[in-house]
C-alpha cells in the first residue's frame, strides 16, 4: 500500500465504535459439573486460580502456545509454564518439565522451533530453544542478566534480544586498605544517576539496556549497541536480516525527558544507527511489514498533559513521512500486528471499559472483530490483553469476562464467532458461586457527564434485604476498570457487600478530553463522579445507608483519602498505597521526572500552594472516618512515607486508624497470592471492626 496514496485520506479517516456481539454473548457458557454444593469464594481459593497469558499462534495457525499461570501454595508465588493447545480445539498439554518459571515464547518463522526464556533456580533466566518435532531442548545462553524482547530473524538463523549491561563505576573516595581478615562495615554506595531506584526493583545498579544478537545454533551473543542509553525490548527485524528497527531515547538529557524516544535502524554488521523519527514524544514498539516496505509503530505528540492518547502510525522504511491510521479513534492503541499480506493492521484498544480488537485495511476502512479481550489482571478489573496473528491471519488472544480470568481463544477476520480453547478455572467454579456483575451509567452531580460504573452483587442476593456497600476505586489515575473478572471484588461480594466500582473522569477508554478533565486538577470533580455512583446505587433501595465503606489503591488511595476529608458518610475507609502530600511524593517517588513534568505546571518550591491544595493531607482536619493505611514497605512508586504522614496526622487527631505494612512488598502489594489474601482479609476486618454490628 503506497504511503503517498494514503496521505490524502488522512483527514477522511474515521473509526466506528459500534459494538459487535460481546464475548459473553458469543461464547457458550460451559461449567464443569460439580458434586459439591456451590458456596461463595473463600480466601484460600486465591491459591486455586489459573490464567492464560501471551498466546502465540504458530505460523501455520494450527497450534497456540501460551503461558499457563498457576499458584504455588508452598512457595507463595505465581508460576508461569508453557502449554500448547490445538487451534481447532482439543486437549492442552505442557511443553516443559515444570521446574522452571517460563516466559516470552516465540515461534521460529518455519514453525518448527520455539524460543523462550526459562528461569531455573541457580542459573538465572536463560534463552532456551525447543525443537517441536523431537521435544528436545537446549540452553542457548549463559547470561548474567535476564534477556528480554526475543525476536527471530526472517530466515530463522538469528535471535535478537535486549539485556541490561552494568556500567563500570569508579569510587568517589579512596578508602584505606582493609587489614586481612578485618570485618569492616559495608562500603558506602554513591548515587549520582537521576533515576536511581524503581518500584519492584529497588535501588538500581548503574547501567543500561543494550541490544544483542545470537546465532540460533549457539555461540556467544554479539552486542550491537555500546552506549549509555536504554533500548526498548520491542525489536523488529528487516526481512533481509541485515538490520533491526529499535526504539530508544538518545537525547543527552534523556533522564529529564523520559518520554521522547525515536525509532532507529540498527545494522547487525557494525552497530551503525540511522535515526528514522524526530518528533517530540514517544515513538515505540516498531513492527516491520512482511515485505519490509513499511514500519508501524505507536506514539503521540507530547504536549505535557497528564493523559495523551497513543496512536498507531505507519511510515515507509526510510522514515521519510508518516501517517496516523487511528487519528480519529481517540482511544489508546495497545497492541498491533501486520496481517500476512502486509496491507493492513490488527490492533487492540480499550473503549468504555472493554478491550476490543479491530482491523484497518489499506483503504483505511475499519473492521470491528472481537470484544472481551483481557483477563490478565486477576485482583482488580483492569485492562490488559495480548494477541498474535498467524501467516494465514488466524488470531489467538486472551479472552476475559466478569465470570473468569484470561483464557485462550482463536478467531478469524469476518463474522465468525471466536472459539474458546481453554477453561482453566471451570473445576474451581463448579463448586463456587460468583457474584453477578451489572453495568450501569449515571450522571455526575458536578456537570451531568455520564459516568460508567459496575456493581457486584453478593452471591444469593435478595433484593428485599439490605446490604452494606463497598466503593472500590481504581488507581492510575489514567487507567480503567471494566467488565472483567476481579478476584478482590468477588471476595468482597462473597463477604456480603454490594461492591461498586467506576471510571470517574480521568479514566482512560473514553477519549483524551475525558481523561484530561483532571489535568493539573487531581483530585477534584472525580470525587463528585464517585459520590454520584454511590447515590445511584442507594436509590435502588437494597443498601443500608448506615453501612457505606470505601477503599482504593494508588490513585484510588488518593481518592479514598480525599473522600474521607470531604464527607462523613462512610463508616470506615482503607487507604492503600496512596499519595498524601504531593510535594513529598514528587521528591521521593521513582518516576519523579514524569510526575512533576506532566501532573503539575511548576516545581513544588515554585507553587507550594498548588501542591498543598491538591494533597489529601490538607483535608485531614476534617476527617472523622476510621481510616486504615495499607502499603508495601518496599514501595518506591508511592513510598510508605506517604502513608506514615497520614497515619501520624490521624493519630494526632485521635481518629481511629491503623498502619498495615506489607514486608517486602512493592507497589503491587497483591503480587503474591498470600498478599492478595492478606489485603482482602485486612480490608474486611477493618470494615467489620467499625460496622457497629455485634
Amino acid at each position: 500500500m503506497p504511503l503517498p496514496a494514503l496521505l490524502p485520506l488522512f483527514g477522511l479517516l474515521f473509526m466506528s465504535v459500534a459494538p459487535p456481539m460481546t464475548a459473553q454473548e458469543q461464547a457458550e457458557k460451559v461449567v464443569v459439573p460439580g458434586s459439591v454444593e456451590s458456596t461463595p469464594l473463600q480466601l484460600e481459593d486465591v491459591f486455586q486460580f489459573e490464567w492464560a497469558a501471551d498466546p502465540r499462534i504458530s505460523p501455520d495457525g494450527e497450534e497456540v502456545v501460551f503461558l499457563r499461570t498457576s499458584m504455588d501454595i508452598q512457595k507463595d508465588r505465581a508460576l508461569r509454564r508453557l502449554w500448547m493447545v490445538p487451534s481447532a480445539g482439543g486437549e492442552a498439554q505442557p511443553l516443559s518439565d515444570g521446574l522452571n518459571s517460563e516466559s516470552s515464547p516465540r515461534w521460529s518463522p518455519d514453525g518448527r522451533k520455539l524460543a523462550y526464556v526459562a528461569d531455573r533456580e541457580g542459573s538465572g533466566a536463560q534463552i532456551q530453544l525447543l525443537w517441536l518435532d523431537s521435544g528436545k531442548t537446549a540452553t542457548l545462553t549463559q547470561l548474567e542478566h535476564s534477556p528480554g524482547g526475543l525476536s527471530w530473524s526472517a530466515d530463522g538463523s538469528q535471535l535478537a534480544f535486549t539485556m541490561f549491561v552494568p556500567k563500570e563505576v569508579k569510587p568517589l573516595a579512596k578508602m584505606p586498605k582493609k587489614p586481612e581478615g578485618a570485618q569492616w562495615a559495608e562500603p558506602p554506595i554513591v548515587i549520582e544517576e537521576l533515576r536511581y531506584r524503581a518500584d519492584g526493583r529497588g535501588y538500581l545498579e548503574a547501567g543500561s539496556t543494550q541490544v544483542f544478537v545470537l546465532p540460533v545454533e549457539g555461540g556467544t551473543p554479539k552486542r550491537l549497541t555500546h552506549d549509555r542509553f536504554d533500548y526498548s525490548s520491542s525489536l523488529s527485524w528487516d526481512p533481509d536480516g541485515h538490520s533491526l528497527i529499535v526504539s530508544a531515547n538518545r537525547r543527552e538529557d534523556f533522564e529529564l525527558e523520559p518520554s521522547d524516544s525515536e525509532l532507529w535502524r540498527l545494522y547487525v554488521s557494525d552497530g551503525e544507527l540511522i535515526q528514522l523519527t524526530s518528533r517530540y514524544g514517544p515513538d515505540q514498539a516498531p513492527e516491520v511489514s512482511p515485505d519490509g516496505s513499511f514500519i508501524a509503530y505507536k506514539g503521540f505528540d507530547d504536549t505535557r498533559q497528564g493523559y495523551t492518547v497513543t496512536q498507531l502510525y505507519i511510515m515507509p522504511w526510510d522514515g521519510s513521512s508518516w501517517l496516523s491510521v487511528t487519528a480519529e479513534l481517540d482511544r489508546d492503541v495497545q497492541s498491533f500486528a501486520w496481517n500476512a499480506a502486509g496491507n493492513g493492521l490488527y490492533y487492540s484498544y480499550d473503549d468504555h471499559g472493554d478491550t476490543r480488537l479491530a482491523f484497518i485495511d489499506s483503504d483505511l476502512q475499519v473492521h470491528q472483530m472481537q470484544r472481551g479481550l483481557g483477563g490478565l489482571s486477576l485482583g482488580r478489573p483492569y485492562s490488559g490483553s495480548s494477541f498474535t496473528i498467524s501467516d494465514n491471519d488466524r488470531i489467538a488472544f486472551t479472552l476475559g469476562g466478569t465470570d473468569h480470568p484470561a483464557d485462550v481463544a482463536v478467531g478469524s477476520e469476518g463474522d465468525e464467532p471466536y472459539l474458546r480453547l481453554t477453561r482453566l478455572n471451570d473445576d474451581l467454579f463448579a463448586s463456587r458461586k460468583l457474584g453477578k456483575v451489572e453495568e450501569f451509567w449515571t450522571g455526575s452531580s458536578f456537570d451531568q457527564r455520564s459516568i460508567q460504573a459496575w456493581m457486584v452483587y453478593p452471591p444469593g442476593f435478595d433484593s428485599e434485604k439490605k446490604y452494606p456497600l463497598l466503593l472500590e476505586i481504581h488507581g492510575g489515575p489514567f487507567a480503567n476498570y471494566g467488565s472483567r473478572f476481579s478476584l478482590e471484588c468477588q471476595l468482597y461480594a462473597a463477604a456480603g457487600y454490594v461492591v461498586v466500582y467506576a471510571n470517574p473522569r480521568g479514566s482512560t477508554s473514553y477519549g483524551q478530553e475525558f481523561g484530561n478533565l483532571i489535568h493539573h486538577a487531581y483530585p477534584s470533580q472525580d470525587y463528585d463522579d464517585l459520590m454520584s455512583c454511590v447515590d445511584h446505587v442507594l436509590a435502588r433501595g437494597f443498601i443500608d445507608e448506615d453501612q457505606l465503606y470505601v477503599t482504593g489503591g494508588s490513585g484510588g488511595g488518593v481518592l479514598t483519602a480525599w473522600i474521607v476529608g470531604k464527607t462523613e458518610r462512610f463508616r470506615a475507609a482503607v487507604v492503600a498505597k496512596p499519595v498524601i502530600n504531593w510535594a513529598s511524593f514528587v521528591l521521593t517517588a521513582d518516576a519523579y521526572p514524569s510526575f512533576v513534568r506532566n501532573w503539575f505546571a511548576a516545581m513544588p518550591w515554585e507553587e507550594p500552594e498548588v501542591y498543598w491544595r491538591r494533597s489529601p493531607l490538607s483535608l485531614v482536619g476534617n476527617v472523622t472516618t476510621p481510616t486504615m493505611l495499607l502499603t508495601g514497605e518496599s514501595d518506591h512508586r508511592t513510598p510508605i512515607s506517604e502513608s506514615e504522614q497520614y497515619y501520624q496526622a490521624l493519630k494526632l487527631r485521635s481518629i481511629p486508624t491503623a498502619l498495615v505494612r506489607i514486608p517486602g512488598a512493592s507497589h503491587g502489594i497483591a503480587s503474591r497470592p498470600s498478599r492478595l489474601a492478606a489485603k482482602v482479609a485486612h480490608v474486611l476486618a477493618w470494615f467489620e471492626r467499625h460496622s457497629g454490628r455485634d
